[in-house]
């Protein structure tokens, strides 16, 4: 057919049809092999060299012929003889062929070194990493065990650092309850080491002090009376402990405050509170973080308000000036430099405390005192909270009857609620994509307890629910995600209340508390991930940025009843990832059943988050 229809197709008084022309029809009706190809061409007009409509004879057709029959019909050169291919053509070849075999070896190049550099970006996971595991440590020391994150073993994965009396569970008698603070392993569980301290710890704060990132892996333990020892983070051996005859007269009394370095060797400095045995007097002492030793005598100050020990904190506003915050339910700043000055009785400073800040200074009280007055009273907790695209921090204040955010710069209030029996300290977090940080409150009453986030740049509520909640009042968490929004997590008994329903009271039954995660792109869901029925001593969480993933870490009290008939309270670190958690959760509604997207699909949604501690620029 394709051959009656390559015929009609041929204009009158055109030569016949030559073998060495293409025709597409007659070639695309041909599913036969070389010889057959022959055939057909003899078929459709060439016949011993005759044309069949009687024309002239071609004197090239017998040759034609022969060529077309001795050569395979997939030439490259479609059935022309060597000798009928251009020159031009015969000289470009060698060199077309050499462009594409370069091209070809590139490419594979190309594609190996991917293929190398994302087997290198994307991490195996460990095999010795547990996704969840928990540890009997020991016994409650009687304060507030505190508990610190730091890469201990170099396995870029943040350990756990913690204080209690000693067990069987670290090989040692049972007799002896020996003061210890230890070193866990994320990963598994395992101790990695273990070191005997004086008296119960108050703080542990590692990887601050040194200025090299690459020596940077000591941890400074506060003790409770008179302890300050720096100790290595790798194996827990001391390297200088302050002699206690510095604080004679008194007691430290928090947390020791991370200075710069002022005596210029590399090394940052260190500030102890410490409060009289027998004198209601505060005292600042300066503490070379290299040798433990004192630089410059005791500076003290009288003690003026009422309540809670707040502080102290290093504030550096933006000129450079460094205050430290403190006072006992009401807020005092007193300059770095006047510290300086006054333990050293001179007036030549470091260069880092020349710098002096206007709006602080003017103040001062009328006496020109050395302290300054930044909140009144009713002060319940103090924190330095970032500010977007700046370099001082705004001060949070949370009171008795409401919170204030006062900015740092010139202590100038940006705004205020009013809201009574605010049970924890707020804690921050991005909620909406302003930029600025928002904070989670809670607000105790009776056996609820209302979970609310307010708004950091007005102070408006951007999001609340009511729990059930009997408990001594647990701390909140944020984890930044890599979309620059936080998920906060936060505990509750039962199932929190939608917004149409009454919320009851909840009975005091095993696995009672649980933890929620909220997240501000689905309000209207809750993720209950983990249940517990013990008492809450600390949490905290660690990031893995390999995998972009995190860790929620949890120490609770056992009770359990001795021999001699007192309670004896033991601690347990809980350790559980971040994805599995979100997997295995259970999804809570809020509110519209028939929301969209549905609450089981938000789940799969979230259980693919990525977290990071590194803030991304907007």
């Amino acid at each position: 057919m394709a051959t009656v229809l390559s015929r009609a197709l041929k204009l009158p008084g055109k030569k016949s049809h030559d073998p060495r022309e293409y025709d597409p029809l007659t070639q695309a009706d041909s599913d036969e092999s070389e010889d057959d190809l022959v055939i057909n061409i003899q078929q459709n007009g060439i016949q011993n060299g005759k044309n069949t409509r009687g024309s002239t004879r071609d004197p090239d057709s017998d040759g034609v012929s022969k060529r077309v029959q001795q050569r395979p019909v997939d030439s490259k050169l479609e059935g022309l003889s060597t000798s009928d291919v251009d020159p031009e053509h015969k000289a470009t070849s060698p060199f077309v062929s050499y462009v594409r075999t370069t091209l070809f070896l590139v490419t594979l190049a190309i594609s190996m070194i991917m293929v190398l550099v994302c087997a290198f970006l994307i991490p195996c996971p460990l095999s010795s990493q547990k996704s969840f595991w928990t540890l009997n440590v020991g016994e409650e020391t009687g304060v507030l065990s505190p508990l610190e994150l730091f890469d201990v073993n170099k396995d870029d994965v943040p350990d756990i650092l913690l204080s209690f009396r000693s067990s069987a569970n670290l090989s040692l008698d049972k007799s002896q309850h020996q003061l210890l603070v230890a070193a866990i392993s994320s990963a598994n569980g395992s101790i990695i080491w273990n070191t005997r301290v004086k008296e119960d710890i108050r703080s542990i704060q590692c990887g601050q002090l040194i200025l090299e990132p690459q020596r940077n892996d000591t941890c400074l333990l506060t003790g409770t009376s008179k302890l300050l020892q720096l100790v290595s983070a790798t194996s827990g051996i001391s390297l200088w402990t302050m002699n206690p005859s510095h604080v004679m007269n008194g007691t430290i009394a928090a947390p020791t405050v991370i200075l710069p370095d002022l005596d210029n060797d590399n090394t940052k400095d260190l500030l102890v509170l410490t409060i009289g045995e027998t004198q209601p007097d505060l005292g600042f002492l300066l503490v070379s973080g290299r040798t433990g030793a004192p630089l410059g005598a005791m500076v003290k100050y009288g003690i003026m308000g009422e309540g809670r020990l707040l502080g102290p904190q290093a504030h550096y506003t933006s000129q450079g000036a460094i205050y430290i915050l403190f006072g006992f339910g009401n807020v005092q700043a007193v300059s770095l430099r006047d510290i300086y000055a006054q333990a050293n009785n001179r007036d030549s400073l470091p260069s880092i405390l020349q710098k002096n800040e206007p709006d602080w200074e003017k103040r001062r009280t009328v006496n020109l005192s050395k302290l300054i007055n930044v909140y009144s009273a009713g002060v319940e907790f103090l924190q330095a909270v970032p500010v977007f695209a700046s370099n001082c921090s705004d001060l949070l204040i949370t009171t008795k009857s409401g919170l204030s955010l006062l900015r740092g710069q010139d202590l100038e209030q940006r705004w205020s609620l009013k809201l009574f029996n605010i049970s924890s300290i707020p804690q921050p977090g991005y909620f909406n994509s302003d930029g600025n940080l928002d904070y989670l409150l809670q607000i105790q009453s009776h056996h609820v307890k209302k979970v609310m986030v307010v708004d950091g740049t007005s102070g408006q509520s951007l999001w609340e629910c009511e729990v059930s909640w009997n408990q001594l009042q647990a701390q909140t968490v944020s984890i930044l995600t890599l979309e620059r929004k936080s998920v906060f997590l936060f505990w509750g008994e039962g199932n929190p209340a939608s917004n149409d329903s009454v919320l009851q009271s909840s009975v005091n039954h095993q696995w009672n508390k649980h933890l929620f995660l909220l997240h501000p792109t689905y309000p209207g869901v809750l993720l209950d991930l983990y249940n517990i029925s013990t008492n809450i001593v600390a949490t905290a969480v660690g990031i893995k940025e390999l995998e972009k993933d995190a860790f929620f870490t949890l120490v609770t009290a056992d009770q359990e009843l001795r021999a001699s008939g007192n309670k004896a309270q033991y601690l347990v670190v809980h350790k559980l990832n971040m994805r599995r958690a979100l997997t295995e959760s259970r999804a809570i509604s809020l509110g519209d059943a028939n929301m969209r997207p549905k609450i089981e699909d938000v789940k799969k949604i979230l259980s693919r988050l990525k977290f990071s501690n590194i803030p991304q620029m907007l």
